[in-house]
């Protein structure tokens, strides 16, 4: 009997992506699907507080894509 190994292509969903610690990230900004993780949030709600400009944290735009400022993020949960 074959037993079936996972694919291990690079679209892999993003369910399955590990985000380190908020603690530890020491860049200046995250993705928004990091960012999303880290507010337990869906990333499209945070896409909707960008384009609406209504959320708890405003993104910066990096070459039209966004990044959230980690150091915002720390702030908003209580992060050292």
């Amino acid at each position: 009997m074959q037993v079936l190994q996972p694919c291990s292509t690079p679209h892999q969903s993003r369910s399955s992506q590990q985000f380190p610690p908020l603690e530890s990230v020491t860049r200046p900004t995250v993705e928004t699907a990091s960012a999303a993780h880290y507010l337990n949030r869906r990333p499209q709600t945070l896409r909707g507080w960008a384009c609406l400009e209504n959320g708890p944290l405003r993104p910066v735009r990096i070459n039209g894509r966004l990044a959230w400022p980690v150091s915002e993020l720390k702030k908003i949960l209580g992060v050292a």
